[in-house]
């Protein structure tokens, strides 16, 4: 039976429009930090979201099948695509990430985070299932994972290299391997951490003993997450008001319109404005989980679990980082932070869950 796209109808308009207005706040929340400006932030970030959703509603209408075809050769483009990035990547902030295009800077390592998850789903949903419990269930994806995690982390990009980690064990847990599995390894990384330590860049080492003693060197390398908790606690319950914000206003937050734009936000908008924020985030998970739940086809219901833990990566990640309770990797908030790498990534993982969402609709309508 062919499967064909499902009519406009079908989209979720509700997270169309809860998406909608988490970007329509997170422009407030730029307008704001430029000290009351459109520009340069706000209207940026206003017609990459609109260019981007565009391009998530062409990706909707994508069908699942064409996505599981392409998993593999997009994996392997992307992979050949951080090769290069070490053969002739450009070099910024002592980092070495981007393709020079000439009309653009092309970061690959940003790709791989939704396509790993697309990778490791169809590796999995071509097992048979009484081959799960076997070595051979295990080493091909954790090769998967294995190399662009180690490209990306030499570059050196430890956030990005978390997620590509993450996104990929993620489909592995949701794959089915035993559980014994993931506890055993989770005890051996835990043993191997000093040996790891060791070998990470001394800035790196540094946001990791800050993250443990902040207040060591708050003037130094503790101040960015210092800042973000006075921040963040300054603004109380209700918030200091609109366009009243002190720590970014007067430069005390380190990119307040950034990494640290939650801090940002949450000075002005208090708890409440932050817990409305998170809600809006949870509604749009349950969307996703409840896509990868109601979908029959194995490589789908995978894909769409993986992309929407993915994103929700982008925001536990970010939150811990700006409350103190994980090391400064550089991940932006979805929406919120001002720059179009992030953005992209989400909206192709969203992009992706509505083509599953339409395709299973469409068979649902066919069938019945």
């Amino acid at each position: 039976m062919s499967i064909v796209p499902a009519p406009i109808s079908a989209l979720p308009w509700r997270v169309i429009g809860l998406l909608t207005a988490i970007a329509f706040f997170g422009c407030v929340v730029l307008y704001s930090s430029a000290g009351g400006s459109i520009t340069p932030w706000a209207i940026n970030q206003a017609v990459r979201f609109a260019i981007f959703m565009a391009m998530a509603l062409t990706i909707a209408r994508i069908p699942v099948q064409l996505m599981s075809t392409l998993a593999f050769p997009a994996y392997i483009a992307v992979l050949v695509s951080l090769v290069l990035v070490e053969l002739i990547g450009g070099v910024a902030g002592g980092s070495q990430r981007w393709i020079n295009l000439g009309f653009m800077q092309l970061q690959p390592s940003e790709f791989m985070k939704p396509v790993i998850v697309l990778a490791v789903a169809q590796f999995y949903a071509r097992l048979p299932v009484g081959e799960l419990r076997r070595w051979s269930a295990i080493w091909p994806a954790l090769v998967l994972i294995g190399l662009p995690w180690a490209l990306v982390l030499v570059q050196p990009d430890l956030g990005t290299a978390t997620m590509i980690l993450a996104g990929g064990v993620t489909v592995m847990f949701l794959a089915g391997l035993p559980l014994r599995l993931f506890i055993g390894t989770g005890i051996a990384g835990a043993a191997i951490i000093p040996v790891a330590f060791s070998f990470l860049h001394e800035y790196q080492q540094k946001r990791v003993l800050i993250f443990m003693d902040p207040e060591s060197d708050p003037l130094g390398a503790g101040y960015h997450i210092s800042q973000s908790k006075i921040a963040i606690g300054s603004g109380g319950i209700f918030g200091k008001g609109f366009l009243n914000g002190t720590q970014s206003h007067l430069d005390y937050l380190p990119e307040g319109h950034t990494d640290f734009v939650f801090a940002t936000m949450a000075e002005e908008w208090g708890l409440v404005g932050g817990i409305c924020l998170i809600a809006a985030f949870m509604l749009v998970f349950r969307w996703g989980i409840r896509v990868a739940l109601r979908t029959e086809d194995k490589f789908a219901r995978l894909a769409a679990a993986g992309l929407t833990t993915t994103i929700f990566f982008y925001l536990a990640i970010n939150l811990m980082m700006v409350m103190g309770l994980a090391p400064v990797v550089g991940i932006p908030l979805p929406f919120m932070s001002y720059g179009g790498s992030s953005m992209l990534t989400v909206m192709l993982c969203i992009g992706m869950i509505m083509a599953i969402d339409r395709s299973r609709r469409q068979t649902r309508s066919n069938w019945g």
